[in-house]
């Protein structure tokens, strides 16, 4: 749907000129407050506190953000559908990996965020790696998944990436990075056999 898509580049726009606008008043030495992102993003405190409710998680995640690198480069050309989602699902796991500190320190507070005032309210993070499955979705019309199917696969995929399957796999099934790597790879081919044919 062109009007769901369009509100969701609008909304990692602006996300992502909160985290540029923190990004620079780190670089300044300045405090980071979701206030003075949103002045130096030039837009409202009520629209920064949408996506930023504490000035921490804000400052943690904009160290962060500068390390990713850009689905071009991620995915590169001729893969074709199943390696472009497989290259992202792995890029999101390997960063996480290579900047495990950073994510878990991330992670932690965004959790603390999450069940302040004693309820459980989940925090809304960055989502790049379900933007990016998203995308390598839209640029192969031909996949003949329905948007339900869509959605169902880039949870899936979502889900087996990132920090939180590292800390799963390190904390709870204790195995070597190299090892978890290889676990993650074997849950996306499950995900994506479950959900493509064999030639994509």
């Amino acid at each position: 749907m062109p009007g769901d898509r369009e509100r969701t580049a609008q909304k990692a726009r602006t996300r992502e000129a909160l985290l540029a606008a923190a990004r620079a008043l780190l670089a300044e030495g300045a405090e980071v407050t979701v206030a003075g992102a949103a002045r130096r993003a030039g837009m409202s405190k009520a629209t920064a506190y949408r996506y930023f409710s504490d000035p921490a998680a804000l400052a943690l995640e904009a160290g962060l953000d500068h390390e990713v690198l850009s689905y071009e480069e991620i995915v590169g050309g001729g893969r074709g559908l199943r390696g472009a989602l497989m290259a992202v699902t792995l890029y999101f796991f390997d960063l996480a990996l290579e900047h495990e500190a950073q994510f878990r320190r991330f992670l932690a507070r965004a959790l603390d965020v999450s069940v302040e005032g004693g309820a459980v309210r989940p925090y809304p993070r960055g989502a790049r790696r379900i933007a990016m499955l998203e995308r390598a979705l839209a640029e192969d019309p031909e996949h003949g998944l329905s948007p339900p199917q869509r959605v169902a696969l880039v949870r899936a995929l979502a889900a087996v990436t990132g920090i939180e399957a590292a800390v799963a796999l390190r904390d709870v099934v204790q195995v070597t990075p190299e090892a978890a790597r290889a676990v993650v790879a074997d849950m996306t081919a499950a995900v994506l056999d479950r959900y493509l044919p064999p030639d994509q």
